[in-house]
């Protein structure tokens, strides 16, 4: 709850201050820009740190290595650093959506299928940080906030430092929350990115199940399970795939060596152990659509020639496997990438296919030609055109699921529209799913470019691979 306040702590035009929360090292409050009209969190060190001189610049400095990572993608924008009446600050964009944190006091563990997005969106964060030599420190739930389409941004690099200077442990303190602590950082050595993948493994887990994997009594007992205590069987408890147990055993590892060396490895490969646990998927059938005019893209042959699709270097194909097989449910998606089906009651579009008869004459010659044409009316989704692309991409799904692919067009054409250069997960699902959708519809248009554009995000795979050829024959 937001708590008003009158104080002095930062320039007078951020006006309206409201505390909304508090860090490890000082209070968050939510003003509003009077320069520039808009809502911003700031962020100040708190009046017990403030006094001492090497803190102030401890902090100072380590909002600037934040302001450093502002315009990277899933990384809370840094608009201001200062100091006012010896008090420094951080101004920030605001987010409304809360955290991961609240959803967990909420919710409890998480459909998988929203956890995969989310682990994806802060894992691109942390490994475009650690890029530019920045170490976070502390990843948790409460770090982790969301804008309003429920997107997760890693916040509070306020406590993070840049890779190579002297070490932040505060005498007799370890800065960091000891459920999501690193091995290394509860005996207070320097944190690294290995660290950091460390936390992201933790709050994988709780997101997963509910609770953190050495959830004690005390803070004390916490860290020190991190340091000493086995990892706890995630699938035991639970009922998940027992294959996820080797990929938090590797996550967790107390070497950091032998972690993964990125947190995409680390996503990749638990989408990878839902594959195996799903078993064996196979595909749709692929209908066969007599080559016409009409279901030929409306371009002529100079334009038509595409430049051949190179792989993103350093992409594993033994990372990527189908990735559909995450539906534990039986889905048949062994060619079709999203995860998560519609939640709810939706209304969908009603999209018809009728064949229109047209009388052509060539060199005195009276032909009756039939050009199927595709007519939608009215599409209708949950939050209409205000639904996100991957809401949008999962009722799409949902439709192609029960084959009815002129019902899924609508909305996956939209889908894609709402999520192209996000370079995301959700968008190489909705792309892929566009691409079978056309081509089950005997549409050829884009379905090529559809592909190469899937593959481009999350590298080859036997599904994608096989529509091609039949693409490519066809069209």
């Amino acid at each position: 709850m937001a708590v008003p306040v009158e104080i002095d702590i930062f320039p007078s035009r951020y006006r309206g201050p409201q505390r909304i929360g508090r860090g490890g090292m000082g209070d968050i409050y939510r003003a509003t820009d009077s320069m520039l009209g808009r809502a911003v969190a700031i962020k100040v060190l708190a009046d017990r740190y403030a006094q001492d001189e090497a803190v102030r610049k401890r902090f100072t400095r380590e909002a600037l290595a934040a302001a450093r990572l502002s315009g990277q993608s899933n990384i809370v924008t840094i608009f201001d650093v200062g100091e006012h009446n010896e008090r420094p600050y951080i101004v920030m964009e605001y987010l409304s959506g809360g955290s991961l944190d609240d959803v967990l006091r909420d919710g409890g563990p998480q459909p998988p299928g929203q956890v995969f997005t989310w682990l994806d969106q802060a894992g691109r964060a942390l490994d475009a940080a650690h890029a530019e030599g920045v170490v976070h420190r502390d990843v948790k739930p409460a770090n982790l906030l969301l804008d309003r389409d429920r997107n997760v941004h890693v916040a509070d690099f306020g406590v993070a430092s840049a890779a190579g200077m002297d070490s932040l442990t505060m005498t007799g303190t370890v800065l960091g929350t000891a459920g999501y602590l690193s091995p290394e950082q509860a005996q207070g050595e320097r944190a690294t990115a290995a660290s950091d993948r460390y936390g992201l493994g933790v709050v994988a887990y709780e997101l997963m199940t509910g609770s953190r994997p050495f959830e004690a009594d005390s803070p004390t007992a916490e860290a020190a399970a991190h340091v000493n205590a086995p990892v706890p069987s995630v699938s035991r408890a639970t009922g998940l795939p027992w294959e996820l147990d080797a990929v938090f055993d590797r996550m967790l590892a107390k070497d950091p060596a032998q972690r993964y060396g990125t947190s995409a490895d680390f996503v990749a490969a638990l989408q990878a152990a839902f594959a195996d646990a799903a078993g064996s998927t196979r595909e749709l059938p692929v209908v066969a659509v007599p080559a016409t005019a009409a279901t030929r893209p409306l371009r002529g042959p100079e334009e038509s020639v595409r430049v051949p699709y190179r792989r993103r270097p350093g992409t594993s194909r033994a990372v990527w496997p189908l990735l559909a097989a995450l539906l534990l449910l039986g889905a048949i998606g062994g060619a079709l990438l999203a995860y998560s089906l519609t939640r709810g009651d939706t209304k969908l579009a009603r999209t018809t296919i009728v064949t229109h008869t047209e009388r052509v004459t060539t060199q005195g010659q009276v032909t009756t030609v039939e050009r199927p044409v595709t007519v939608t009316t009215s599409p209708s989704v949950p939050g209409g055109s205000s639904a996100s692309g991957p809401a949008l991409n999962n009722a799409g799904y949902a439709k192609m699921q029960a084959g009815d692919y002129a019902g899924a067009l609508p909305l996956l054409e939209l889908a894609v529209q709402k999520l192209q250069g996000t370079n995301s997960l959700d968008e190489a699902y909705a792309d892929y799913n566009l691409a079978s959708t056309r081509f089950q519809l005997g549409n050829c248009d884009g379905v090529l470019d559809l592909l190469d554009r899937s593959e481009s995000i999350q590298g080859q795979r036997g599904a994608i691979n096989s529509l091609r050829q039949h693409a490519e024959k066809k069209c």
